[in-house]
């Protein structure tokens, strides 16, 4: 009933007994292990590859797996080290997705003139807003934009700390929002 999983690396001998605690885990240990990774990270295919890479690194370091715990608690350490890293990519590459693309595809998909008339007012609005931000955050704004969002370059062309490109980037969104839509 219990359903074994074996995991082989085959450009290695197969090992001893001692490393079968991590070669050989039943579906339910699997399962356990995805569902402490999905209570941390909510996109189903960031899950899928922090678990695979989970394994790669137990298969990489098995030879530093010291038999002090169980292999469970080891293999969620490494979940653990690898959701952290995860989020800290992700929180120095921020997701921007082309405004320019979006706001096309939304006009070209609508022949309704009053979703286009509305769509040009939204962007007045966004453009009207910007220039009400002190000159500091607008650069900010102007220079995160020319970099794609990445703040360590947006920091090096200003020559400013990551911390103050971080903050004004984060003041400017909250008053944009605040101008844009003071009811949201």
């Amino acid at each position: 009933m219990f359903q074994k999983i074996v995991i082989l690396d085959s450009t290695q001998p197969r090992q001893p007994s001692s490393s079968a605690g991590i070669r050989q885990m039943t579906a339910d240990q699997i399962q356990m292990l995805r569902a402490f990774i999905q209570k941390r990270v909510m996109n189903p295919d960031d899950v899928d590859d922090i678990l695979q890479c989970v394994f790669l690194e137990a298969l990489r370091n098995e030879h530093k797996f010291q038999h002090a715990s169980k292999p469970q608690t080891w293999l969620c350490g490494i979940a653990l080290n690898l959701i952290r890293n995860h989020f800290r990519k992700m929180y120095r590459q921020p997701y921007q997705e082309s405004w320019e693309d979006e706001v096309h595809s939304e006009l070209e998909g609508h022949g309704d003139v009053s979703h286009q008339v509305d769509g040009h007012r939204q962007l007045a609005r966004v453009i009207q807003a910007i220039d009400c931000l002190p000159s500091n955050m607008q650069k900010v704004l102007e220079v995160s934009l020319e970099m794609d969002g990445n703040y360590q370059e947006t920091a090096n062309s200003l020559g400013v700390p990551i911390g103050t490109v971080r903050s004004r980037l984060s003041r400017a969104r909250v008053q944009l929002k605040q101008q844009i839509d003071p009811f949201a």
